[in-house]
C-alpha cells in the first residue's frame, strides 16, 4: 500500500495556521472580520439613507468627552474599522495624525468623502487589520479607537485583537473601545455555544466583567454603559453599548 496516496492535509505548525483554521469553521456568509467580508460590508454601506445609528457623522460621545476633559491628547491615532470616518474626522480635528483601517471600500470611499470636504488629512487604509503588515501600520500609536470592530470578531480572533494591541499601542497609550453590552444588543451565546452553531448573530455581547478579563495586560480608565444621545446632540451614543477607556502602562 502507497502510504503516500491521497491528499492529507497536516499544516498546522504555528498559532496563526490554527487561528486560520478556525476562521475556516464558519460559512462564508458568517465572515465579518476577514478581508473577504469587504463586499458583505460594501452591501451594508450602499444606501447611505438607511436609518444606521453609526451612519451619522458624529464622534463617540465618550471619545468626545474624553478628548475634552484633557484624557487624551494629540499624537497618532489608529481608527480600527473607521466604517464612514465619523471618529476619524474628529481625532484629526483634535490634531492628530490618523490612519483608519477597514475592510469595505465602501465605507472607506464614503469617510474619505468626508475628509476631503472637512480638508482632513487622515490616511485611509483598505483590508483587515491583522494582516496589514508594518509598512501599513508602522506604529506604535498614542490611541487606538475601536467602535464596533471588536464585538465581531469569533472568540479565537481576540487572540490575534490582544496581539495587534501589543505591537501597536505604545506605552502610556491608550485604547477607547465602544462594543455590544450584554443586556443590550449582540448575542449572548457562549463561545463554546458559538462554535456549535458557526455563526456571529450579528456580533457578541459582552459583560463588564467579561471585557476586565480580556483585557487584563491593561490598566482600566473607564468602563461604563454609553449614554443615549438624542438626535441634536453633536455626539453619537447609544445604550446598548460599553464605552470603554483602557491604558497600557509605561
Amino acid at each position: 500500500m502507497d502510504r503516500d496516496a491521497g491528499v492529507v492535509e497536516r499544516n498546522i505548525r504555528s498559532v496563526e495556521d490554527v487561528l486560520e483554521l478556525m476562521d475556516r469553521l464558519f460559512a462564508p456568509d458568517a465572515d465579518r472580520w476577514t478581508a473577504d467580508a469587504g463586499d458583505w460590508w460594501d452591501g451594508f454601506y450602499t444606501d447611505r439613507s438607511r436609518p444606521v445609528p453609526f451612519f451619522v457623522a458624529k464622534p463617540d460621545e465618550h471619545l468626545a468627552g474624553y478628548l475634552q476633559d484633557g484624557l487624551l491628547g494629540p499624537g497618532r491615532a489608529l481608527d480600527l474599522g473607521c466604517g464612514p470616518g465619523r471618529n476619524a474626522l474628529h481625532l484629526a480635528a483634535h490634531g492628530f495624525a490618523v490612519d483608519a483601517v477597514d475592510l469595505s471600500p465602501a465605507a472607506l470611499a464614503w469617510a474619505a468623502e468626508r475628509a476631503r470636504e472637512a480638508k482632513a488629512d487622515i490616511r485611509f487604509h483598505h483590508g483587515d487589520a491583522f494582516a496589514l503588515g508594518p509598512d501599513a501600520l508602522p506604529g506604535p500609536y498614542d490611541l487606538v479607537v475601536d467602535s464596533g470592530c471588536f464585538h465581531h470578531l469569533p472568540p479565537h480572533r481576540r487572540v490575534s485583537y490582544l496581539a495587534l494591541l501589543d505591537r501597536l499601542l505604545a506605552p502610556g497609550g491608550h485604547l477607547v473601545l465602544a462594543c455590544f453590552a450584554a443586556g443590550g444588543m449582540g448575542s449572548e451565546l457562549s463561545d463554546t455555544e458559538f462554535y456549535r452553531q458557526g455563526g456571529p448573530h450579528g456580533g457578541l455581547a459582552y459583560t463588564a466583567e467579561s471585557l476586565r478579563r480580556i483585557f487584563a495586560g491593561l490598566t482600566e480608565v473607564e468602563l461604563r454603559r454609553m449614554r443615549a444621545e438624542p438626535p441634536d446632540s453633536p455626539h453619537f451614543g447609544e445604550s446598548f453599548l460599553w464605552a470603554g477607556l483602557f491604558r497600557r502602562e509605561a
